[in-house]
C-alpha cells in the first residue's frame, strides 16, 4: 500500500457513500438498547461490524467482559511506525426508545425523503457507519495513512461503560499503545444559530461526571405522631437545596477560546473574561450562538431519582435520592465541599458514578486539522472549540492518556435540531449528513 497523497483525487467515491447510510440503516435494525444496570445487548451489532472490518482486510477483536456486551478493537497500521497513533471510537448501545411515541418504527432503519431513521441515527451509529465506510474506502483504494489508527467500537456507553471503555481502558490497555489523541463523537456538526451563518463546534473538553447517591437517615415511627427526625423530610430538604443551588461561573479554557472565537465571529468588543457580569452579558449577546457555551459555565446537580418509605402511615427510618451531577475541570474539590454543605449533617451523599471531566487542547496541528477538513468541504463554516454538558467514552481512554476530541462531523439543514435527536423521539440523520461527514472524516484521519 502506498502513503497517502492528500494531493491525489479523492478516493471516497460512490461505494463509501452508499456504504456510510447503508450501514448506518443495518446498525439501527440491531437493537442494542441498554436499560443500564447491566441490561444491554451489543453482540450482533458488534459481530456485524467485526465482518465488515475483517472484509477490509483487518483483524479485528472481540472482547467481553460480560456474556453479549461486546467491544470491537482493530488496529490499522500506519506508514510512520515512530509516529503517535490515533484512536477512532464509537460506541455501539442505544437509549431505549418506545415505539408507540415515534412516526417510524424506532429499530426499522427505514430510509426515507432521504433521511434515515431510528434509534441511534445520531447517538451513534451514523458516526460507527461511516469510520466503517472510510477504513473500507481506503483497503479498496490500496490507502495507509501515516500513523497507525486505532478502531474501537464500545459496549455500555449509554450507562457506566464498565463493561465497554472502562473495561478496554483498565484491561486491555495494551491495544492502545501508542495512541495520544482520539475523536468520537458529539461534535463537528452544523449549528444554525438563525442569523444564516453556519458554526461547526468541536468538542474540546467534557464536564466530569458526577451521579450522587444520597442517603438521610431519622427516626423511624408510626405516621400519626410528631417526628423531628422524619428521613424523608430532611431529605426532601437536602434534595431542594441542590435542585435550586446557583453554582458559581467557573470559566475554563476550551470555554474561554470558544467566547473568544465567537466575539470575534459577531464583531463584538471581548470584555473581561473574569468579570462574571460581563460573561453572562456577552453570552446573552450572542443569542442563539450563545447556548453553546452556556451550559458549560457552571457546575450543574439535577435531582432525578427519590426512594423512600413502604406505607403511608409509617415514617421510614432512611430514605435515598439520585442526583445527577456535572463538573467542570477544576472544579471537583469545590464540588465536593459545596456538596457538603448542601446536605448537611442528617444526610451522607456519594458518588454512584464518577468520571473526571476532560480537557484538551485547541491551538494544536490536531485541532487544526480538524477546522482545515470541515472548512475545505463547507467554505462558509466557522470551526470553535466547546465544551460538552454531558460526557462520552473519552473519559474512560483519558486514563490511557489520551486526549479526547467530538468530531464526527454532520452537515445539517437548517432546522434540523441535531442536539434534540440525542436521546429523542424519531431520531433520524439526514443522508446528505452523512455523505459529506465520510469525506470529512476521511480528510481528517489522513491529515493527521
Amino acid at each position: 500500500m502506498a502513503e497517502h497523497d492528500p494531493n491525489a483525487p479523492h478516493h471516497i467515491d460512490r461505494t463509501a457513500l452508499d456504504e456510510a447510510v447503508t450501514f448506518t440503516s443495518d446498525l439501527i435494525r440491531i437493537d442494542t438498547t441498554n436499560r443500564g444496570q447491566g441490561d444491554g445487548r451489543e453482540r450482533q451489532a458488534a459481530e456485524y461490524v467485526a465482518e465488515r472490518l475483517t472484509e477490509a482486510g483487518l483483524d479485528p477483536i472481540l472482547l467481553e467482559k460480560a456474556p453479549e456486551r461486546t467491544n470491537v478493537v482493530a488496529r490499522i497500521e500506519g506508514t510512520d511506525p515512530s509516529a503517535d497513533a490515533v484512536l477512532v471510537h464509537g460506541h455501539l448501545d442505544v437509549v431505549p426508545a418506545d415505539a408507540s411515541e415515534w412516526s417510524v418504527h424506532p429499530f426499522s432503519g427505514e430510509i426515507r425523503d432521504g433521511v434515515v431513521w431510528g434509534r441511534g441515527a445520531v447517538d451513534m451509529k451514523d458516526a460507527d457507519a461511516m469510520v466503517l465506510a472510510t477504513v473500507r474506502a481506503w483497503a479498496r483504494a490500496g490507502i495507509r495513512p501515516r500513523r497507525d489508527i486505532v478502531l474501537a467500537f464500545t459496549a455500555d456507553e449509554e450507562d457506566s461503560a464498565d463493561v465497554g471503555s472502562g473495561f478496554l481502558a483498565d484491561h486491555r490497555p495494551e491495544l492502545f499503545d501508542g495512541c495520544t489523541i482520539g475523536i468520537s463523537e458529539s461534535g463537528a456538526y452544523t449549528f444554525h444559530p438563525g442569523d444564516g451563518r453556519r458554526i461547526y463546534p468541536v468538542a474540546a473538553g467534557e464536564r466530569g461526571t458526577g451521579w450522587l447517591r444520597l442517603t438521610a437517615h431519622g427516626r423511624a415511627g408510626h405516621g400519626s405522631r410528631i417526628n423531628r427526625e422524619n428521613a424523608v423530610s430532611r431529605l426532601t430538604a437536602a434534595v431542594t437545596r441542590i435542585g435550586e443551588h446557583r453554582w458559581p461561573l467557573r470559566l475554563t479554557p476550551t470555554v474561554r477560546a470558544a467566547l473568544t472565537e465567537l466575539a470575534a465571529l459577531y464583531g463584538l468588543p471581548l470584555p473581561d473574561l473574569d468579570d462574571d457580569a460581563a460573561v453572562e452579558r456577552l453570552v446573552a449577546d450572542l443569542g442563539r450562538a450563545g447556548t453553546l457555551v452556556a451550559g458549560a459555565l457552571r457546575n450543574s446537580t439535577n435531582p432525578t431519582m427519590l426512594e423512600a418509605g413502604y406505607k403511608v402511615n409509617v415514617i421510614p427510618g432512611t430514605a435515598g435520592a439520585h442526583i445527577d451531577g456535572r463538573l467542570l475541570p477544576g472544579t471537583e474539590e469545590e464540588f465536593a465541599a459545596t456538596l457538603d454543605a448542601l446536605t448537611g449533617p442528617d444526610v451522607a451523599w456519594d458518588y454512584y458514578h464518577h468520571e473526571p471531566p476532560l480537557q484538551a487542547p485547541v491551538d494544536t496541528p490536531a485541532f487544526a486539522v480538524m477546522r482545515e477538513a470541515l472548512q475545505h468541504f463547507d467554505p462558509g463554516a466557522h470551526v470553535i472549540p466547546y465544551c460538552m454538558y454531558g460526557g462520552t467514552d473519552a473519559k474512560q481512554f483519558s486514563r490511557l492518556g489520551i486526549q479526547g476530541y467530538g468530531f464526527m462531523p454532520l452537515r445539517l439543514p437548517e432546522g434540523f435540531d441535531y442536539q434534540a435527536m440525542f436521546h429523542g423521539v424519531d431520531e433520524r440523520v439526514p443522508v446528505e449528513a452523512l455523505h459529506f461527514g465520510t469525506r470529512v472524516l476521511d480528510r481528517t484521519l489522513l491529515a493527521l
